[in-house]
């Protein structure tokens, strides 16, 4: 034990938004049902990389007695991660059931071309499925695809999703609160290196929790394919206003209604 920095998390502010995880690179801190909590004191070097990145202002720094950082524990930790971080053997629903079998479906009309006497839009979708947990890194409909990483409640907030972000594009969907935010980005990590898209666009919604969705997908882009163009979309609860960051982690940010 010795007196030194290291880190606190109050439980009571954190929403688990997960960005705090994401911005550790000792994997110091993990989601526990659903709070962000320190694994292990000898994994915090007390730098507090991940000060800055809580909206919630529920991580600190505080001097204390504590176990003294040790790295080689982090190493065995990170590999540890690594390792179960590699995709699972696939189940019997995803080799075998027709709900996860891949397809590609031809372009539909969008809105301007439905008939006048139509009282909705066609379905823009053009492959299946569609969970991030399901399409595998080397599905045929990723490569080099206009590429649309989307929250799953965002659908429900824009009453045009069809017509105005998913026209055109490829989709995986996911909810970084209720799903495993490590698996996201290495799923995401296996798919920019293998895809290649040319573009890669994230909607997530306003609330705090759902910036892990956008930060796994920076993340997994500045590691795996630096090159590609991104834009991070933020939705609206009731679906107004749309916030557009050309340069994600940059204020270089613009609204639209």
């Amino acid at each position: 034990m010795a007196l030194r920095k290291i880190i606190e998390i109050d439980e009571e502010k954190c929403d688990g938004c997960g960005q705090c995880v994401t911005a550790c690179a000792e994997g110091a801190i993990e989601l526990v049902n659903g709070k962000a909590r320190l694994v292990s004191e000898n994994y915090c070097d007390g730098l507090g990389a991940c000060l800055g990145e809580c909206p919630q202002g529920a991580i600190r720094m505080a001097e204390r007695q504590a176990a003294e950082f040790d790295q080689a524990a982090v190493d065995i930790h990170l590999s540890a991660q690594s390792r179960s971080q590699q995709p699972s053997p696939p189940t019997a629903c995803q080799t075998g059931c027709p709900g996860s079998a891949m397809r590609q479906f031809a372009p539909r009309p969008g809105a301007e071309s439905a008939p006048a006497n139509t009282s909705s839009t066609q379905s823009q979708l053009g492959q299946w499925p569609v969970q991030l947990m399901l399409v595998p890194p080397h599905a045929p409909f990723l490569r080099d695809s206009d590429l649309l990483i989307c929250a799953d409640c965002v659908p429900f907030a824009l009453a045009d999703f069809h017509t105005r972000y998913l026209s055109g594009r490829t989709v995986v969907v996911g909810c970084p609160k209720l799903d495993n935010l490590e698996h996201y980005l290495a799923k995401l990590q296996q798919m920019f290196l293998t895809a290649q898209p040319k573009r890669i666009t994230v909607l997530k919604m306003e609330v705090p929790c759902c910036g892990g969705l956008a930060q796994a997908a920076i993340a997994a882009r500045n590691q795996a394919a630096p090159h590609i163009p991104m834009e991070v979309h933020t939705i609206s609860i009731q679906g107004g206003a749309i916030q557009v960051e050309l340069s994600p982690g940059t204020a270089n940010a613009v609204a639209r209604d």
